[in-house]
């Protein structure tokens, strides 16, 4: 009988996203399945901002690295500019269709 223990580390999302494609593919994800929560896909810009360097998205953004961080955070509520701002900075346009 073995005693090692098994050791988990904690899964980040921002780990997976290597380029602007797999952040756009994410985002896609999280949209749809988001049930019109936006604090979830603010979550998600926030995942993928870190996946960058999130100094520099901020500065793009025209924030302040804690304001950004705090802005994407889950208690975060960022305005419609600063998403369109910050996807921007991360290489992304928000696109909108008709729902079927």
């Amino acid at each position: 009988m073995s005693t090692d223990a098994e050791t988990f580390t904690p899964f980040d999302t921002a780990s997976y996203l290597d380029t602007v494609e797999d952040a756009a593919a994410y985002l896609e994800a999280i949209i749809e399945q988001a049930d019109d929560d936006p604090t979830v896909i603010a979550q998600a810009l926030g995942s993928i901002a870190r996946s960058r360097n999130f100094s520099q998205i901020a500065r793009q953004a025209g924030m302040s690295r804690e304001g950004l961080y705090k802005a994407l955070s889950a208690d975060g509520n960022p305005s419609l500019a600063t998403v369109v701002k910050v996807s921007r900075a991360l290489g992304l346009r928000l696109h909108f269709e008709a729902i079927a």
